[in-house]
């Protein structure tokens, strides 16, 4: 197949590129023997990178047309345009001159799971490339950005030089790109961040920069990342990076609340079944409906009460009104059983059975039938303080139900668990205060796709919380909360004892 989404084709205009080659000029003061752009496109970014005049020019695309317009619009015999795929080709191998090489351009902005969906070719060697471990390998986390293993392919390739490397990217890849910069121990002397507005650039909403990276040749390795506006690249927004071994979204910031440690509570992911059309209900005029506008007669037995992510709107919730079938209590229990202690539900079930051999995740694979991930005994705990992974600035909320059964939340959000209301309550309170949410805006990227994650959350250390936090303050926060008074003295002390901690 062909066409733009397959290749994540976003060409960059004439006149940006002009503006980023300028900056890299005369900001920058680069004057490059060589200039490389691995996914040239029609080449605008190589005819605005002859303001450089350097010695050799390299244009690499895998697209034949796009190669046609590049050699009929660059007629200079400094250029030589390529048509290779990228992600079997070494730039550094044609350089004459590697002085001072400037690698540029725009990279497709594109997942490797999109492009299997789309059943390109144009994806690299499927690898474990940043070396998850265990089901971080099997699930989401194993997904990346094309941009970014094409951005680290070319910091290993030029590594232990004095290489530029000036790319279009969307902010997290940039992040990612640091962070793996400091993983590897990679030399490098900068890395600095350019913020422009993706939307007036190529018409889509997303967070976007240029990443330039100075490599280098010495044994270099700076734990900060600068961030400046692109309109303004003078200026410094914020600086993220390492603080005695800790990473920080705001190190500004991270010097006023230092909550930074190891929960003693342990964060849990929610339910994923990847079938929500079967296993997720709605209560509509006194009866269960399907998302497929189904009404369902099945026994309620093994139906909880389900929170998802959209719904963390209140710092209590206890009321519901959708619902979802839990199958097991634990990952890869058999199933069989079910047959006869819910044989409505079972019905049901295999009256579905396509829509869970559709399931595209590998760990299913194997699996029992109707299997579900995220499941354990924590999740039948009869009270939780849970938020969505997604919001920008996280609601904790307190979840218990009415009717007494475990409230479930959606593979989106996270929670902690707890026996006692009082004690969720507490939680509730300290995670939503001020003081705690300006430590997390310190740890998290409110522009990420998914800003308060297990690695996020479980930093927040209680301890250090309540031994910074009096009372008053939890009291400020119920009152901001606009909750009714409840929180008192005792109730602080007994948490504070709970932690073991001596105030």
């Amino acid at each position: 197949m062909s066409g733009k989404r397959e290749y994540g084709d976003y060409q960059t205009p004439i006149d940006f590129a002009e503006r980023v080659c300028r900056y890299l000029k005369e900001f920058r003061h680069i004057k490059p023997s060589a200039v490389v752009e691995p996914t040239c496109g029609v080449g605008n970014f190589l005819r605005s990178s002859l303001l450089f005049q350097a010695g050799e020019y390299y244009g690499i695309e895998i697209n034949p047309d796009y190669c046609e317009v590049c050699k009929n619009s660059l007629e200079n015999e400094k250029v030589k345009i390529i048509n290779s795929d990228f992600f079997a080709f070494s730039s550094k191998d044609l350089i004459k001159d590697q002085r001072q090489v400037l690698i540029l351009g725009n990279p497709p902005w594109v997942t490797n799971s999109t492009l299997s969906v789309l059943g390109s070719d144009n994806l690299p060697h499927k690898a474990n490339f940043k070396g998850l471990k265990g089901i971080d390998a099997m699930t989401g986390a194993s997904n990346f950005d094309i941009c970014e293993y094409m951005i680290l392919q070319l910091i290993n390739e030029y590594s232990n030089t004095n290489t530029v490397i000036a790319m279009l990217c969307k902010m997290s890849v940039a992040r990612n790109v640091f962070k793996e910069l400091k993983r590897e121990n990679v030399s490098f002397a900068s890395c600095d961040i350019l913020e422009f507005d993706a939307s007036k650039v190529f018409g889509i909403d997303a967070s976007a920069c240029v990443l330039v990276i100075q490599l280098s040749d010495k044994p270099l390795s700076p734990d900060h990342c600068t961030v400046y506006d692109f309109d303004k690249p003078d200026t410094i927004q914020s600086k993220f990076g390492y603080s005695n071994g800790q990473f920080y979204s705001n190190l500004d910031a991270a010097a006023m609340e230092n909550f930074d440690g190891q929960c003693c509570f342990e964060w849990r992911q929610g339910v994923k079944h990847d079938c929500s059309k079967v296993m997720e209900l709605t209560a509509r005029n006194g009866t269960l409906q399907n998302g497929k506008n189904e009404t369902v007669h099945i026994e309620q037995d093994i139906v909880f009460p389900l929170m998802k992510s959209s719904m963390f709107k209140a710092p209590i919730i206890h009321n519901f009104s959708k619902f979802v079938i839990v199958t097991q209590k634990k990952p890869r229990e058999k199933t069989d059983h079910l047959e006869k202690e819910v044989p409505k539900t079972w019905k049901y079930l295999n009256d579905n059975i396509a829509a869970f051999e559709n399931r595209k995740s590998a760990i299913y694979q194997g699996a029992p039938p109707f299997s579900m991930f995220g499941v354990g005994d924590y999740s039948y705990s009869k009270y939780k303080v849970g938020v969505s992974g997604f919001n920008k600035k996280p609601l904790f909320s307190l979840l218990y139900s009415d009717d007494h059964k475990p409230v479930m939340v959606d593979d989106t959000s996270y929670f902690i668990c707890f026996d006692r209301y009082n004690m969720a309550y507490v939680a509730m309170l300290l995670l939503n205060s001020e003081k705690v949410q300006r430590f997390l805006a310190s740890i998290a990227f409110a522009d990420s796709k998914r800003p308060y994650t297990k690695k996020v959350l479980e930093r927040i250390d209680f301890k250090k919380i309540v031994l910074s936090l009096h009372i008053d303050e939890v009291i400020k926060t119920e009152q901001e909360l606009h909750l009714s008074r409840y929180v008192t003295l005792p109730m602080y002390a007994d948490f504070t004892s709970m932690l073991d901690i001596r105030r």
